[in-house]
């Protein structure tokens, strides 16, 4: 029985002080999101070519969409992962971005052919995607294509939960596979 008081007057005391809210002491997960924050990765060893980079806004998250295409219909070699601050590839140079918070997009896709020809090209690297308005995304730059890789950064509100995960391309086809990376709108 005392312990029993003791631990609702410690719950009671800890939401108080606001260390326990009454949401994380037991209620759903905001829209049901489960991700966390740690990096995500895969390498399945496959290599493509980077074609496009493009945003849409959900009900519970912003999305950035990574086009890529090449050997075949799927893609699956990436690494995204918060960092103080995204390095240019390369050079090492920082690529400051706006937001509190900095994930790093490494994809094993060039934006270039074997020939060195361009296969993306943006006309403006520090705002690859127009993401005005969006809730948490506040800038989308380019920190270049180096030795068969490319790499975004991307700023957003805070360090938000986010999931990684692509989708197949059809064969014969204009649908090439893509990387599709979600940050939640909160936790």
């Amino acid at each position: 029985m005392n312990r029993t008081r003791f631990l609702v007057l410690a719950c009671s005391v800890l939401t108080a002080l606001g260390v326990v809210t009454p949401a994380a002491a037991g209620a759903s997960p905001y829209c049901g999101i489960t991700w966390g924050s740690q990096a995500k990765t895969a390498d399945a060893g496959d290599r493509e070519r980077l074609y496009d980079v493009r945003a849409g806004r959900h009900a519970c998250f912003d999305r950035l969409v990574v086009d890529v295409g090449g050997e075949d219909t799927t893609f699956g070699s990436y690494s995204v992962r918060y960092v103080p601050v995204v390095l240019q590839d390369g050079s090492g140079e920082p690529v400051p971005v706006r937001g509190a918070a900095d994930l790093e997009v490494f994809v094993r896709a060039p934006a270039y052919d074997e020939e060195g020809r361009p296969t993306f090209q943006p006309a403006d690297p520090q705002e690859l995607v127009d993401v005005s308005g969006y809730t948490t995304f506040r800038q989308v730059a380019w920190a270049g294509s180096f030795e068969g890789a490319s790499t975004l950064a991307l700023g957003v509100r805070a360090r938000l939960p986010f999931r990684v995960f692509s989708v197949a391309g059809t064969p014969d086809s204009d649908d090439t596979p893509r990387l599709v990376i979600d940050v939640a709108h909160r936790w």
